[in-house]
């Protein structure tokens, strides 16, 4: 039998690497981005058309390379960061693997030109399915300016998968937006098919988080600063009346690196705790900076999750210092950051960690505990921090648990069954603390909801409309404009034709602005500014596993936030219409997110209840 193993060609391994580092444009613009950061540049500008797909390029004035060094960048694992094993736990640059040109390179046409100051001419290279077919000497300024086009152009399957340029073009905000924040000293723009969406000049942090997030937040930042021997943390989070019901402008930081960590995030919760709602999320744009040897930052390709040698000491550090931050603005309560007091008081924060610190920690029990592998479990099991994951694990029963009251056997209505038998009559209705209507059937009587219902009745109007229904819209008289922010603004162009059918009439006025020309009938005139953006808050509250279509997420964000709140009293005739409306829907009993609409209570349980 004939030897059936054999290497992969160059091409092939290449696009199976680049697999891991560039799986949209978006990856692509990090990566470049992190480049020019790492080239010490103080000006960079992003250029992309067709959201990526036709063109990314990036031009800096950083040091340039040479001509040797601009050709090796393209081979595989060629870096200037790492000479030895040593080098890659003292790691304070952005990239340093060496792959991101080369896998660039795998899956997209490139062209790089480069010059340093001390060479008369720059070098111009091109590079098409990872083989060099152009080098020339070119006449350019000092720095690197780097064209990816045509992106998947080889990966025709690849390119099948990516999305709309509405969707592909806000996950690049995304990534200019965390290493833009990240180095407020460098000026940043981003241009987007000719159009001009970043302009970033150099300044403060707080300017900066401001040019970003929007002018909203100007006067609603609080400054949070400690310093330590082991640890320091800066940046900003927002008062608790800016919280939102979404997670978006939450942005954490180490050693300039964004990173993804649901144990930190949790540590600025508790901090907030009881000071903003619980299904609310607070601004926070936070920096941390920590000896390279203390964390490991190379478990993951794109490095936004990373390991803390030491995650109790980091977790209970952020949260004492936005106590402290809260407390000293009169935020939060005095006495909570005086529990705290004992944190910074500690000698392994207030002290220097000398060598005889360090051998004694680490022989003690509590070190082997936190360093040894396979000790999760009795971390958790110890720990006062073993909720901590219950803020991003989905609740293991329904938010209106509907299991029957056992004392007074009462039916509680769950799934689709038939009904038309118990179809209310509305002669006999009332509401009840402005939030319940309470009709009667021929069994007994239900309570309704009143959100809950409309929501329902909604949904199933605005689903039947963006199918070709229309919904009718009424024209403003004095049209209003409604300015948000760059990501804002991507997500409303995104949703812009399906808005059109649900009768919002919106057009684009350029720097993230939009002029309201129309609005549904329903709306009351004047708060179509407010609908608009708590429409697209509700929408981004969307959690990302839950893999609903655009389409999808916009017919609940809507119903969601256009429906009759509990609190509202309502007429005689209106409750009468929200019954009739209700029990007309395909799906009369539970709000499309599975909340119930109604209750029914049976009159021979009633009967029971009485002795009768």
């Amino acid at each position: 039998m004939p030897d059936i193993i054999q290497l992969l060609p160059d091409n092939i391994a290449n696009q199976i690497a680049a697999g891991e580092v560039i799986q949209r444009p978006a990856s692509a613009v990090k990566e470049l981005l992190e480049n020019a950061v790492d080239a010490g540049a103080d000006e960079i500008k992003l250029i992309i058309n067709d959201a990526g797909k036709a063109l990314i390029q990036v031009i800096d004035n950083g040091k340039g390379m040479s001509e040797t060094d601009a050709r090796m960048a393209f081979e595989r694992h060629a870096t200037s960061k790492i000479k030895n094993i040593e080098d890659l736990f003292k790691i304070k640059t952005m990239g340093f693997r060496g792959e991101a040109l080369a896998s660039i390179a795998a899956v997209g046409q490139v062209e790089l030109k480069s010059k340093r100051t001390e060479d008369e001419t720059g070098v111009f290279i091109e590079i098409e399915n990872s083989q060099v077919i152009k080098q020339e000497p070119v006449a350019m300024q000092n720095g690197t300016s780097v064209v990816m086009k045509n992106l998947f152009f080889n990966v025709p399957a690849r390119r099948n998968f990516l999305k709309s340029n509405a969707a592909e073009l806000r996950h690049i905000v995304d990534e200019f937006i965390r290493v833009a924040m990240s180095f407020p000293e460098i000026f940043f723009s981003f241009t987007s098919n000719g159009q001009q969406v970043f302009h970033l000049e150099k300044g403060s942090m707080k300017q900066r988080i401001v040019q970003i997030l929007g002018n909203n937040y100007g006067a609603k930042l609080v400054a949070v600063q400690e310093h330590t021997d082991y640890m320091n943390i800066y940046g900003f989070v927002g008062k608790p009346e800016t919280a939102k019901k979404t997670r978006g402008d939450q942005y954490f930081f180490v050693n300039n690196r964004f990173i993804k960590s649901a144990y930190l995030n949790h540590a600025v919760m508790n901090a907030f705790n009881e000071m903003i709602a619980k299904d609310s999320f607070p601004m926070y744009a936070l920096f941390i900076d920590l000896d390279p040897s203390q964390l490991d930052i190379n478990v993951h390709p794109t490095k936004q999750e990373i390991k803390f040698e030491d995650e109790k000491i980091v977790y209970a550090f952020v949260q004492s210092a936005i106590k402290h931050a809260l407390a000293q603005f009169s935020i939060s309560p005095t006495l909570d950051f005086e529990l705290d007091a004992s944190i910074q008081s500690l000698d392994a924060v207030s002290k220097p960690f000398t060598d005889e610190n360090k051998s004694s920690a680490t022989s003690s029990s509590l070190y082997n505990t936190f360093t040894k592998k396979n000790q999760s479990h009795f971390i958790e099991s110890k720990s006062e921090l073993k909720h901590w994951k219950d803020f991003y694990e989905p609740s293991k029963k329904q938010p209106d648990d509907l299991r029957p009251i056992e004392d007074t056997d009462l039916t509680a209505i769950q799934g689709l069954h038939a009904i038309n038998d118990q179809v209310p009559t509305t002669d006999n209705l009332f509401q009840l603390h402005r939030s319940f209507i309470v009709v009667q059937t021929n069994r007994g009587y239900y309570v309704v909801h009143q959100q809950n219902a409309h929501e329902r009745i909604l949904y199933e109007q605005f689903a039947q409309a963006v199918e070709g229904k229309s919904i009718a819209t009424q024209q403003s008289l004095f049209p209003s404009t409604i300015e948000l922010t760059t990501a804002d603004a991507v997500l409303l162009n995104e949703l812009l034709p399906d808005m059109n059918h649900l009768g919002y009439l919106l057009e684009p006025f350029g720097n993230n602005t939009f002029v309201i020309q129309g609005t549904p009938a329903d709306v009351n005139q004047g708060n179509e500014k407010i609908a608009i953006e708590k429409m697209l808050e509700q929408y981004k509250h969307f959690s990302p596993d839950l893999k609903y279509s655009k389409r999808e997420k916009l017919l609940r964000s809507l119903a969601l936030q256009q429906s009759i709140k509990a609190g509202t009293s309502l007429t005689e005739q209106e409750m009468k219409v929200l019954i009739q409306e209700l029990f007309n829907c395909s799906v009369p009993n539970t709000t499309a997110n599975g909340k119930p609409t109604y209750l029914e209570f049976k009159k021979e349980n009633l009967d029971k209840l009485f002795g009768r």
